[in-house]
């Protein structure tokens, strides 16, 4: 297992392109693993698709995307705007559940999520939908771009002036919390500035106000005095603090590792030779993030058994994988204030370090709350969702009707069958029972079976390797 390990973790082998063979074969293993971590879950067709295209042809896919994105950015538009003109925070976060699932670009959503993670702000301050929509819509037209381009607009996006206090940054009179931020936990990480590089950079971004819903730059209040930061010296303004926050030897290894994080896994911690490749890469690309993204997802480390299921689903993953699975039609609204349940209000990270992730995401309330979430999707009889997410008709549209069919098919579109012989066994042995079970005098046997597919269902999504991305 060690030199299993060492081998993963030497950079010269991990970063890799990966290329199936007799010991790594392309299954529907990998290809589920790929659909996770790069978009939201997969349904039965697109498995079997992926399977069919292989690894290249596939993540060629998900890094550009299907057809249709403008007719659907066309289609979510006006439902954008009408939550911008009315505030309305709930269907706020509704409109980016409904974007996920039905995206035909959905790893561009993916990291427009670790974006907002990593930028965490919180409608809790801002109080404007529009603005939130605003930096949404940045977050996302930059997802897989240049970081750097990125990283100057949010200097002057008008929800994180708000949440970091920018609007209220006078020249004579800095505020300080977005030049902290900034650094600490945007471009640079902890242990690589000091406080007279946070007080000085802070007086560069003064100036910026709101007025309206609109942005503008107040040259009366902005210092244009001269300032040192990180060792440079000049009249320097907000773009000229971006620039030197990404000159610096940290800034790239900084940011590799959060995506590490966020794509290979929380658990295998990266050596500083395993990410020193990709850092140098990605500064040397002028911080393409479209590419770094490529590379992990192509890489051998990526593919291999040491990262496989190595995450822990988050709320968001979670739920979405459910119904992306079963194709289900389901309206979001009811979907989002679930996930505020689980621990994730999408629109309000609980501070400006984001959601901690990992191991945070499961305690015993919220495993009880995901697996009543997963009832309520499967049962058709929760109100809510009603027969949007239904497993029996699924099993029906793929013709899977005996207990074995059934008991495989579902395995293989959740967990690609990564379960024990012992737990396939305990599902079938429900199969063959489950119509035993007291039913209402008045269902059919139809309504007896479609249930024992629900319930079936139900226990798969229940499974501990669900929980695991």
């Amino acid at each position: 297992m060690a030199d299993a390990t060492a081998r993963a973790l030497d950079p010269r082998w991990a970063w890799q392109p990966y290329r199936p063979g007799k010991e790594v074969p392309w299954d529907i293993r990998r290809v589920g693993h790929l659909y996770r971590r790069a978009a939201f879950g997969a349904s039965y067709a697109e498995l079997e698709a992926g399977l069919k295209a292989g690894p290249e042809a596939l993540i060629d896919q998900l890094l550009k995307g299907g057809p249709g994105l403008a007719a659907f950015d066309a289609e979510m538009a006006p439902l954008a705007q009408n939550i911008a003109r009315y505030n309305d925070a709930a269907h706020l976060r509704a409109w980016w559940l409904a974007r996920m699932l039905h995206s035909p670009h959905p790893l561009q959503e993916k990291i427009t999520l670790f974006w907002h993670n990593h930028f965490a702000t919180s409608y809790a301050k801002v109080q404007s939908a529009r603005f939130m929509l605003g930096q949404y819509e940045l977050l996302r037209r930059h997802a897989l771009g240049a970081f750097s381009e990125l990283l100057r607009a949010m200097s002057s996006d008008p929800a994180m002036l708000i949440w970091l206090d920018g609007r209220d940054n006078k020249k004579g009179s800095p505020n300080e919390n977005y030049a902290r931020e900034l650094m600490e936990l945007f471009s640079l990480g902890i242990g690589h500035y000091t406080e007279k590089d946070i007080r000085e950079a802070a007086r560069a971004f003064t100036g910026w106000e709101i007025q309206g819903t609109k942005v503008v730059f107040n040259a009366k209040q902005h210092d244009d005095g001269v300032k040192t930061v990180l060792g440079q010296t000049g009249q320097w303004d907000a773009d000229d603090i971006v620039r030197i926050c990404l000159e610096q030897e940290s800034a790239a290894p900084f940011l590799v590792s959060k995506l590490y994080r966020f794509l290979i896994s929380e658990t295998v911690t990266p050596t500083p030779e395993l990410l020193t490749p990709l850092a140098q890469q990605f500064r040397k690309s002028g911080y393409d993030f479209g590419a770094l993204v490529r590379t992990m997802l192509s890489s051998n480390l990526f593919f291999s058994p040491l990262v496989y299921r190595t995450r822990i689903k988050s709320p968001v993953d979670f739920s979405l994988n459910i119904v992306r699975g079963l194709e289900g039609k389901i309206g979001t609204t009811a979907l989002a204030q679930a996930l505020e349940q689980l621990g994730q209000n999408l629109f309000s990270p609980p501070s400006v370090k984001g959601w901690d992730g990992g191991k945070s995401w499961l305690n015993g309330q919220t495993l009880l709350f995901r697996q009543n979430l997963a009832l309520a999707l499967t049962s058709t009889e929760d109100a809510r969702f009603g027969r949007r997410c239904d497993p029996a008709a699924l099993a029906h549209k793929y013709h899977k009707e005996t207990d074995t069919e059934q008991v495989d098919f579902f395995l293989r579109l959740f967990l690609q069958g990564d379960v024990s012989a012992e737990a396939r066994a305990r599902l079938l042995d429900y199969q063959k029972h489950a119509h035993q079970l007291p039913a209402p005098v008045y269902w059919t046997e139809q309504d007896i079976a479609d249930h024992r597919v629900r319930s079936l269902c139900y226990l798969v999504l229940t499974l501990p390797e669900f929980q695991l991305d």
